[in-house]
Formats: C-alpha cells, sequence, structure tokens
C-alpha cells in the first residue's frame, strides 16, 4: 500500500468574503503522486497537530512555495506558526522533510539563517552548480540566504552565490528554491531526490 505525504498550502486573502483559505496549485499533489506517494494537504489552522500526524503516519513532509514569511513582510503568520511546529514534529518523529522555495525559506529561518532580498529571481530559469552538480532550474524567489549556519550544508548556488539547495542528512531533510512541480514534465532528477529522502528515512526506522 502506497505510503502518504502531507504538504502544506498557502494562504489566500478573500476580502470579498472575508475569508482566509488554504490552497494549493494542483500540480503539487501530481507531483506527490510520480514519487509513488497519496497527497494530503495539511490545514494551517490545527489544534492538534501532533494528534494528525500520528494518525496519517506520513512517510514524509513536503513545504511548499507561496507567501513570504511574515517578519519578511508575509501575511499568513498562522502558517509560519503551524509549519515551525509541524518542523519540530517531524524531526522529533523522524519524518524526513522536503521543502521548496518558501519551504526551503522556513527551513532557513527555523536554523537562523537570515533571509535577504535578491534581485533577477523571479520568472527565470538560470544554472546552478554544487553537491548535485550543475543543472538548470526555474527560480521564483525575492529572499533568500547567502550564507548559512550549522547544521545546514550547501547543495547548490547560482552563479550570482545565491544559496539554492540545503540539506541537514542526519535528519533526512533537504531544500531546494526551485519549484519541482512547475516542471512539465516533471524532471526525474527531482522525483528521484524525493523518493531517495523519504524511500531511505523508511528503510532507516525498520
Amino acid at each position: 500500500m502506497k505510503k502518504a505525504v502531507i504538504y502544506t498550502q498557502r494562504v489566500e486573502l478573500i476580502e470579498r468574503y472575508q475569508e482566509r483559505r488554504d490552497c494549493a496549485d494542483q500540480k503539487i499533489p501530481l507531483f506527490l503522486e510520480a514519487c509513488g506517494y497519496v497527497p494530503i494537504p495539511v490545514p494551517n489552522i490545527i489544534s492538534e497537530l501532533d494528534k494528525f500526524m500520528e494518525t496519517i503516519k506520513p512517510a514524509g513532509v513536503l513545504l511548499t512555495g507561496g507567501n513570504s514569511l511574515a517578519k519578511y513582510g508575509g501575511d499568513a503568520p498562522e502558517r509560519d506558526v503551524m509549519e515551525y511546529q509541524l518542523i519540530r514534529e517531524a524531526i522529533i518523529k523522524k519524518i524526513p522533510i522536503y521543502g521548496f522555495c518558501r519551504g526551503m525559506q522556513i527551513v532557513l529561518d527555523y536554523f537562523g539563517c537570515e533571509l535577504k532580498n535578491v534581485q533577477g529571481h523571479v520568472a527565470v530559469k538560470h544554472n546552478v552548480d554544487g553537491e548535485w552538480g550543475s543543472m538548470e532550474v526555474n527560480s521564483y524567489h525575492n529572499q533568500a540566504c547567502v550564507e548559512i549556519k550549522a547544521p545546514l550544508q550547501i547543495m547548490a548556488r547560482s552563479d550570482d552565490g545565491v544559496i539554492e539547495a540545503a540539506a541537514y542528512p542526519e535528519k533526512n531533510m533537504i531544500v531546494t528554491m526551485w519549484h519541482p512541480e512547475r516542471e512539465m514534465p516533471f524532471q526525474k532528477t527531482d522525483i528521484a531526490r524525493v523518493r531517495n529522502l523519504f524511500e531511505c528515512a523508511e528503510t532507516e526506522k525498520q
């Protein structure tokens, strides 16, 4: 039976209805299905996240894009709170984490890395290079890091020095600034990286 992976959602403010809505690009669950998992969204307002995770027993956690962090001008503080708790719970329960774009930013912030405003990283393709080799990736972000703190390790940088990928191998955690779900078709390297992350963690538990 396929394992589940829970994924986070952006917050959209719908003034006409006075609503704050959780939502996600439909390509995100499609990407998780391509990786071999059952996608399950997690709400940004949840009183017992630990019980939610205990019920789902996810093979992994996907921290998705959208919404700047509140401390950097974002308007979804409830998402920051939930994702901080989600990262803590995943580490405690030894559940692997993959985060992209904002998902990388929240992980960087969690480990005390300061984000900087960057130029030329929105709606472009650029090259990155590092531990994972050289590749062309998409880019949709205004903020990033040029230096990070231990225990995070740099996996890839863009030509202008921006850190585009990082990892915390001991905790089965990888993050990228690029969006794997925005590549059509999905890149085999992105699928393999995510699948390997979640499957290796599952093997370690057995």
